[in-house]
């Protein structure tokens, strides 16, 4: 744990509304306990790692295909994460049916130092149909992506992610740190198209960090929030808050649920950035200026005035978007990309 974080704050997550309360009053993270703790899933992780294997036996399809297992050497630590001089990976993916991971996670559970095993954001509904008929929540009007997590101790460096996040313990313990989003410099991030699982993340090795390399760090510290997180609690991460994941047990599940709240059509901002990276930043620095200016008046701090000068049927683009749109739009940005 980081000398110094603060408590992430936390409510009881098992009286009536508490979930609702909290998504409505989301500016910033909150640990919901015991939320999910009346799941059966939950009962039978809380009886025993047997007990939650074979709970998740009755629902993994006969005819599903393999999951995408991360493996790596005891010698890792569990840190999924680049090898020494971030020309790699320390870790290997292997398609392995769901039932198989189980049981090796199982007969791993009492070795000293066991291979990492560890399965990411695989679809509840494609690889566990009917585990949500008895263990799921209500999110109002969203429309999540839930997806179930299952490992043994595993270390996940601190990443961000677009969509809010609810991620659910369901068996073993976890460790969550986060950090506001506004860390991004302190944190040291690694390259944005070459990560381990699709997020850039933190360089900075949490277990034992390097002020001498990454002295920065010591800012972020001092901003960091932290939680340990039993079967049943929940744990609100609103988007782009940074966010380290550990699993302190030898057999871990989480189920976690993924929104954003506004319409399907609209792309990631990621796209932008990516894009921005080829098009502006090496633009000399006056240029630049003037193009911060322009996204500043077209995006940032665009209001009503922005486009009122023009006839209201004339703003096209500039007019609220819709699906229609920004359909047109993506096909006109493909055309010019592919120029």
């Amino acid at each position: 744990m980081l000398a110094g974080a603060e408590p992430i704050r936390e409510q009881r997550g098992d009286v009536p509304g508490a979930l609702a309360a909290a998504l409505q009053a989301a500016s910033g993270p909150t640990v919901l306990r015991n939320l999910v703790g009346h799941w059966p899933m939950v009962a039978a992780a809380r009886a025993s790692a047997q007990a939650a294997v074979a709970y998740l036996h009755g629902f993994v399809r006969t005819d599903a295909p393999p999951v995408v297992a991360t493996v790596s050497a005891p010698e890792t630590g569990g840190r999924v994460f680049y090898n020494d001089d971030l020309s790699g990976l320390n870790f290997r993916q292997e398609q392995i049916p769901l039932h198989t991971v189980l049981d090796t996670l199982l007969k791993y559970a009492g070795h000293p130092s066991p291979p990492m095993i560890y399965v990411a954001s695989t679809t509840l509904d494609t690889w566990l149909p009917g585990f949500r008929n008895a263990n799921d929540l209500s999110l109002g009007a969203r429309d999540p992506l839930a997806s179930i997590w299952i490992g043994n101790r595993t270390r996940i460096a601190a990443h961000q992610d677009v969509p809010d996040n609810l991620a659910c313990v369901v068996a073993g313990r976890r460790r969550v740190t986060l950090f506001p989003p506004d860390q991004l410099r302190n944190l040291y991030i690694g390259p944005l198209d070459f990560t381990p699982a699709g997020q850039a993340i933190s360089l900075v090795d949490f277990a034992a960090p390097d002020l001498e390399r990454f002295p920065r760090f010591a800012e972020a510290m001092r901003h960091a929030q932290v939680a340990e997180l039993e079967p049943g609690d929940a744990v609100l991460i609103p988007s782009m808050w940074w966010h380290h994941m550990e699993g302190l047990e030898p057999f871990n599940v989480l189920v976690n649920y993924w929104w954003r709240d506004v319409p399907d059509w609209m792309d990631t901002p990621m796209n932008v950035l990516m894009y921005a990276l080829m098009t502006l930043r090496d633009l000399p620095p006056h240029e630049r200026e003037t193009w911060k200016d322009v996204f500043r008046h077209y995006v940032f701090e665009a209001d009503a005035d922005t486009a009122a000068h023009i006839p209201e049927h004339a703003r096209r683009l500039l007019s609220p978007l819709d699906e229609t749109r920004a359909r047109d739009l993506r096909a006109r940005l493909i055309k010019r990309i592919n120029r």
